[in-house]
């Protein structure tokens, strides 16, 4: 794990440096508050352990700064070690009002510095670990709708630093309420469970695919133009419809539809505006057929 050291005295630094790199961590550093400010804001840390005492920004600004302007913002979090003078109880109590996560005293004890940075680390595996399973829909494990739109939205955003497209797919399986009508919900639940399986596995491991609603389901696809958009739809019909789906009533041949778009055609790259055109591609390619995919943009349909 990184841990970000902010500590301006040299020898405080070097022998923190010495004894978290031999526990087995990455070390980024930075000499004053404004630095570190700088890197927590790119999220390039977890841990931090940083002087209460700090030129420009101190300590406590610094964790005050981190709950309150990105804390909010993303749900990962950022634990934070507070070093200070021994016996300073105001620095501590002023510390932890500002939402510091521990605290170590000078001078510094290696196996208390161990303990907190094993505590921290732990802390920080176990929210990881809520995060992520409040993140997957239990029927599908795909991701729940709030999540899938989150990283929609990160992805569209990298994707306009780094001059790159983003590919959206939307799609739903074939007559799904005629499959709950005819033989059951239980049914229902096994073929879209089953079809959530295959699409998830015919996709790239950066992929990300989620349950929109219902039996819709959105894919994005970094890094994928238009053309791209349509080959990933093929793939995905064929890994659906090449092998029936067993349920306990039937054997049942099972299909799917899908809409797509990508940012590179699209003047309007907003997350609504593609889902927007996904949307009305989806409509059109239940028109022509369905068990295919339509590619399209705010103002031309573009059909493979």
């Amino acid at each position: 794990m990184k841990v970000l050291i902010v500590e301006n005295d040299p020898d405080l630094f070097a022998a923190l440096e010495n004894d978290i790199k031999e526990l087995g961590h990455e070390i980024v550093s930075a000499n004053n508050g404004k630095e570190a400010w700088e890197i927590i804001q790119k999220g390039e840390v977890r841990l931090v352990i940083i002087d209460r005492t700090m030129p420009e920004v101190d300590g406590i600004e610094i964790c005050r700064k981190t709950r309150h302007e990105i804390q909010q913002e993303k749900s990962k979090n950022i634990y934070i070690i507070l070093i200070t003078g021994k016996n300073n109880k105001d620095d501590i109590l002023e510390g932890l009002s500002a939402g510091v996560d521990d605290y170590l005293t000078k001078p510094i004890d290696f196996v208390e510095l161990k303990v907190r940075l094993q505590n921290g680390e732990r802390i920080i595996q176990l929210e990881d670990s809520c995060i992520e399973l409040s993140s997957y829909d239990r029927l599908t494990n795909l991701l729940k709708r709030d999540k899938i739109l989150e990283l929609l939205d990160e992805e569209i955003h990298r994707g306009w630093r780094e001059n790159r497209p983003t590919g959206v797919i939307l799609a739903d399986i074939d007559y799904f309420k005629q499959i709950n009508d005819t033989y059951g919900h239980f049914a229902g639940d096994m073929v879209l469970a089953e079809v959530a399986l295959r699409v998830k596995n015919s996709i790239r491991l950066y992929d990300k695919a989620g349950r929109y609603g219902g039996d819709e389901i959105l894919f994005v696809l970094p890094n994928c133009g238009i053309d791209i958009v349509k080959l990933v739809g093929e793939r995905l019909c064929r890994s659906v419809n090449e092998n029936k789906i067993k349920t306990e009533s039937a054997l049942l041949d099972v299909t799917i539809t899908l809409g797509g778009t990508s940012s590179d055609i699209s003047s309007q790259t907003s997350r609504d505006n593609l889902i927007s055109a996904c949307d009305k591609a989806l409509y059109l390619a239940k028109e022509q057929g369905r068990n295919r995919i339509v590619a399209a943009d705010s103002t031309h349909i573009h059909v493979k």
